[in-house]
């Protein structure tokens, strides 16, 4: 079986004649004569597309045979045409294309390996095998793009054996029989199977975007070309956002973030003051009181489990606080000491349509029920 891809990654159009059409999981397994599809692998996603009236949903390597996975049957000995969907074949050959880049560089610069690559519907992930840090990220990409920008050729060739053996290139594992390389020229030579740009310069731009610990390496996520332009025009139109609500420059959103959350801490300050100055006065309003139901807006639940905490401590008995609403339903924290509570908790969720628990001598969750239907269940229990 010809693979036109191997010798031609930008031929999308071709004729080939079908071999064979069985049923498969999710459709018809083909196989043709000749095939501009690449399969899946080395990190690459299939093509798709079109064969004669059939839609392409996958494309595997099976045992040497390039299966295409189709929509409809196609009969055995017809000639049909194929049409590769370009603009993810492109897409892809940029990702692929500037992984080769990334990797390369890295290759030669810190000695690290690829051990792992990725390419996925939004992001590209490159496993290395040795820690970077973000400065030496930053390089990295500089290093990239500057290799872009100089638009240099790239190849793609079997070597004859006695070739192959002077050859220094990365490849993840041994190979055996005919091994096709393919070069960067000054930024990577690879053993690899999938479609690539015929120049440094169609991968556009490279943009890393993360980088972490992984494993005894790290992990770096990168977009390129088509990716890259939307992942910025993106970023650039958040920040544009950030700036209308903000009233800041552009590149100032930082400053009056910092500003915004520095103003928020004082408020916050603020209001947990006034907040603690309202559950004093709460228990000093219930001390003595016994068995005590509070509903209390705008409450968090860590607010409501301290305003517990305080009645709880004046009033002598039972305390049960309740912060929310109708339709949004109500938070409760519910305290007593020297009592076991989850009995209640347990019978107070079935009733109120609720969830949660606790301690035995204090317990917190949320209720769906409406008020009347909660002070209903306090005044019987």
């Amino acid at each position: 079986m010809e693979r036109l891809y191997e010798e031609n990654s930008f031929l999308t159009d071709f004729d080939a004649r079908v071999l064979t059409c069985a049923p498969g999981k999710g459709g018809y397994e083909v196989t043709l004569d000749r095939t501009a599809f690449f399969p899946e692998g080395g990190g690459q996603p299939w093509d798709t597309g079109t064969l004669g009236p059939a839609r392409v949903l996958e494309v595997h390597d099976r045992g040497g045979q390039v299966v295409h996975l189709c929509d409809a049957p196609l009969e055995p000995g017809q000639t049909v045409h194929g049409a590769v969907d370009w603009d993810r074949r492109f897409d892809l050959m940029q990702q692929h294309s500037g992984e080769h880049i990334v990797s390369g560089l890295a290759h030669a610069k810190w000695g690290c390996d690829n051990v792992g690559f990725h390419l996925g519907a939004e992001l590209v992930t490159i496993d290395l095998s040795a820690e970077l840090d973000e400065e030496q990220l930053a390089w990295l990409e500089g290093e990239a793009n500057r290799y872009v920008w100089q638009d240099r050729p790239v190849s793609v060739s079997v070597p004859a054996p006695e070739e192959l053996e002077q050859l220094t290139y990365r490849s993840k594992k041994a190979l055996d029989g005919p091994v096709r390389i393919v070069t960067f020229p000054g930024a990577d030579c690879c053993a690899c199977c999938g479609t690539h740009v015929r120049s440094a310069g169609q991968v556009g731009l490279i943009k890393l975007l993360t980088v972490q610990k992984f494993r005894s390496g790290c992990r770096i996520e990168l977009v390129c070309g088509s990716r890259a332009l939307a992942y910025l025009s993106g970023a650039l139109e958040q920040n544009r956002q950030v700036s209308r609500l903000l009233s800041a420059k552009l590149f100032q959103t930082g400053a009056a973030v910092e500003r915004l959350l520095a103003e928020n801490e004082g408020h916050k300050a603020r209001c947990a003051r006034l907040e603690e100055d309202r559950f004093a006065a709460l228990a000093r309003q219930y001390a003595g009181a016994g068995d005590v139901v509070l509903f209390e807006e705008g409450l968090s639940p860590d607010a409501l489990r301290r305003l517990c905490d305080a009645v709880l401590r004046a009033c002598g008995g039972r305390c049960a606080c309740l912060s929310g609403g109708e339709g949004a339903g109500w938070q409760y924290a519910v305290g007593a000491p020297d009592r076991d509570l989850r009995p209640l908790a347990k019978e107070m969720n079935a009733a109120l349509d609720g969830r949660g628990g606790g301690k035995p001598d204090f317990i917190q969750g949320i209720l769906q029920a409406d008020r009347a239907r909660i002070e209903a269940f306090f005044r019987t229990h």
